[in-house]
């Protein structure tokens, strides 16, 4: 990964974070991105030195990821890989009024599905152009294959959205120099999770296998698909969930 440039998005949280610094930790050069520039990004970016840039958009506003990814692209003047790694687990109560269900579904839709197929519109015609193409890794879910709650089906469905999207890209763009992969996690240690560990317990999590992910277990998957080695696995789904559902 030596001087390789990756855009990481929702850097700021736990797989993020895990994922640019051990991309860094390889060589690579890491646009690291979050909600806000200034917040926890800017101390990643800091920890990183030289090897990173912090830069902010709200990627509710799908308008947003375009100007993201000229920012980044402009920083070396290429980028080599996206991580399409944002996204937000906000709850939408079919019991309740229609508006807010509404209003969550479309949010929801745009932070982990329409604003990632965005970046992957744009990573596209820029790898087309590069002598090495380039790879796409997005973030899905264990929740595409298994369902998931009836409060986050659009959770659900924007993930099964993201595999779909995944295998689309590597289908047709594998001769344009474009690999694509997805991953799957299940339940992973972050703080994103602390509420549900504070009600339930991290054993309620490991209760069907026993394991529990942490961040930097799905980072080393993320960090070896990034390397280029599985150039040939284009259009997999690759499950971190400890077995906690197998396909």
């Amino acid at each position: 990964m030596t001087d390789r440039v990756v855009l990481v998005t929702g850097a700021a949280g736990g797989i993020g974070a895990a994922t640019a610094r051990t991309l860094a930790g390889t060589g690579a050069h890491v646009v690291v991105h979050d909600l806000d520039p200034e917040g926890a990004v800017r101390d990643l970016a800091g920890e990183l030195g030289d090897r990173a840039l912090a830069l902010g958009t709200d990627l509710a506003d799908p308008h947003g990821a375009p100007a993201l990814w000229r920012a980044a692209l402009e920083w070396r003047g290429r980028i080599d890989v996206l991580v399409n790694n944002a996204g937000i687990y906000q709850p939408a109560d079919p019991e309740g009024d229609l508006g807010p269900w509404v209003e969550s579904w479309q949010r929801t839709l745009s932070v982990c599905l329409v604003s990632p197929a965005t970046l992957c519109r744009e990573a596209i015609k820029t790898f087309r152009g590069q002598e090495r193409g380039g790879i796409i890794i997005n973030m899905a879910s264990r929740a595409a294959f298994r369902g998931e709650d009836a409060e986050y089906w659009h959770y659900a469905a924007a993930k099964a959205g993201v595999v779909a999207m995944t295998r689309t890209i590597a289908r047709q763009h594998g001769r344009d120099g474009v690999t694509a992969f997805a991953v799957a996690p299940g339940f992973v240690n972050t703080p994103f999770n602390d509420p549900a560990v504070a009600v339930h317990g991290l054993d309620f999590f490991a209760q069907d296998t026993g394991l529990v992910a942490e961040p930097g277990d799905v980072a080393n998957v993320i960090a070896f698909l990034a390397s280029g080695l599985a150039r040939h696995a284009t259009g997999t789904t690759i499950d971190v969930n400890g077995a906690s559902y197998v396909r």
